[in-house]
């Protein structure tokens, strides 16, 4: 069982940066795979990019890649999202996720997943 506990949206104007934090509970943190997803108003959820347990291999959204940077350390059971060069399209509820057992090319279905956070709002300002 893994509990994800997601921190750091807020209000931020076009152009800025933010991180995302999400906190998992639980001795196994390590072996998951890890993933960002979103979700704006009237959209369905969409993958942002996921990172494989060790941190060796990260996959991005083609609308996030080199502006976003997702890292982890499995010290501190924590997940990071560094997202640069905001825009107003990027406005969704943020959410993280874990996943047991997922492969690079289920990376970004979220049926895939086994563990959701409750989400953090991310409002970008134009």
């Amino acid at each position: 069982q893994v509990q994800l506990v997601e921190s750091g949206g807020g209000l931020v104007q076009a152009g800025g940066s933010l991180r995302l934090s999400c906190a998992a509970s639980g001795r196994t943190f390590s072996s998951y795979t890890m993933g960002w997803f979103r979700q704006a108003p009237g959209k369905e959820r969409e993958f942002v990019a996921a990172i494989t347990w060790s941190g060796g291999s990260t996959y991005y959204a083609d609308s996030v890649k080199g502006r976003f940077t997702i890292s982890r350390d499995n010290g501190k059971n924590t997940v990071y999202l560094q997202m640069n060069s905001l825009k107003p399209e990027d406005t969704a509820v943020y959410y993280c996720a874990a996943a047991a057992a997922i492969t690079r090319w289920t990376m970004a279905r979220a049926d895939e997943y086994d563990y959701w956070g409750q989400g953090t709002q991310v409002t970008v300002s134009s």
